[in-house]
């Protein structure tokens, strides 16, 4: 048996963050699929057994179960002592951008996608909301990414692992990528880290 198993599904970019920590870290792991559009993660032994708030990714290293991406993402910076901060200072950066992004950079778009790439709504006054939010949040990080490789400077740390999960999606959502050049040149700088892999190369999904 492998070190870790990943539940975690394709579509999913906070099961990405953390399928593309372990890659990156050379890790020993294993995904394995949860059908979460057929209602998986809602099962009372899903819940029960794996994550009683009913969400992806879910890391099992032994006997420990961990959930949220960005305490899985921590957890592994510290056990490999790989794409952690190096300090203190560092340290709670890291911490800062993971916040940021799980509160706007990644929760909102997120969302966007779910309903408009994926759910197929159409513009509903909650997709014209949600997207001013992206480009809002996203507007933040593509100025802090002028003149530096990485969030934390010339380094890969979790943080960006953490920004990554979502970016190289591509369905539809309404955001011209091309106004966050900054951005977009980072998001190639993370691809092009040696072993890195598209989330549809990482990790499974329905059965075909």
């Amino acid at each position: 048996m492998s070190d870790y198993q990943l539940y975690c599904m394709r579509e999913s970019g906070n099961a990405y963050k953390v399928a593309l920590m372990l890659q990156l870290a050379g890790c020993d792991w294993t995904p394995i699929w949860v059908d979460y559009f057929n209602g998986a993660t809602r099962a009372e032994d899903f819940r029960r057994e794996l994550n009683e708030l009913g969400e992806l990714p879910v890391l099992v290293d032994g006997d420990k179960k961990l959930t949220q991406s960005g305490v899985i993402l921590t957890y592994l910076a510290e056990k490999t002592g790989k794409f952690g901060g190096r300090n203190e200072d560092e340290k709670l950066e890291v911490l800062r951008w993971m916040l940021f992004d799980n509160h706007k950079f990644t929760s909102y778009y997120a969302t966007l996608r779910f309903l408009v790439g994926l759910q197929k709504t159409g513009e509903t006054p909650v997709t014209e909301f949600l997207r001013g939010r992206v480009l809002g949040a996203y507007g933040i990080v593509d100025k802090h990414l002028a003149g530096r490789d990485f969030l934390l400077g010339d380094r890969l740390t979790i943080a960006d692992l953490s920004l990554a999960g979502y970016v190289y999606f591509d369905e539809p959502t309404g955001i011209d990528r091309a106004q966050f050049p900054h951005i977009n040149a980072w998001a190639d700088r993370i691809a092009a880290q040696k072993d890195w892999k598209h989330p549809h190369e990482l990790m499974p999904g329905a059965p075909r």
